[in-house]
């Protein structure tokens, strides 16, 4: 989230959301003069959530949602109200290695190369279509702590050069 205002290029960050109240990323976003919102999810209906949210956007007149550590799966009326607006960064190269654990499963499988995707969020988990990818080498004897610390300063300079070729097609 902080690369994608920092480096925002031909579009302009104007609310950072969560559904953690206490999200390190919503004190970034303030102090960098964005807009914020955030109520907790947990214990509440996921549609009427989403509903919440997508009511905020609204009102903020967002145009595109870039998902940003964001780690709770959108109800299906949310995705059908937001199709083609929603976009997602993934730590693999999807198809490869949907869901969790991507650096660990990448390293055991004695792939070659690792990196991350930049998706479309549909109804089914990072399945979305594929808008960029930026590869990064597995080196022998990493661990997933150090794969991951790379293939992230991949996605700082991936993400925002999609989200900003995205917006202005």
């Amino acid at each position: 989230m902080r690369a994608l205002i920092e480096r925002a290029s031909g579009y302009e960050v104007a609310l950072v959301a969560s559904n953690k109240p206490d999200a390190a990323g919503l004190d970034y976003a303030r102090s960098a003069g964005v807009e914020t919102w955030a109520i907790e999810s947990k214990g509440m209906d996921k549609q009427q959530w989403d509903r919440t949210l997508s009511g905020i956007l609204d009102q903020h007149g967002i145009g595109t949602i870039a998902l940003a550590g964001f780690m709770r799966i959108l109800s299906p009326w949310f995705i059908e109200e937001w199709r083609g607006r929603i976009l997602n960064i993934h730590p693999s190269l999807l198809p490869k290695y949907r869901g969790l654990d991507t650096h660990r499963r990448a390293i055991e499988a004695g792939d070659a190369l690792s990196g991350c995707s930049v998706h479309l969020v549909t109804e089914e988990l990072d399945a979305g279509e594929v808008l960029g990818q930026a590869e990064v080498a597995i080196e022998a004897g990493d661990t997933p702590e150090e794969l991951q610390r790379r293939v992230l300063m991949a996605e700082h300079q991936l993400y925002p050069r999609v989200l900003s070729e995205f917006v202005q097609r």
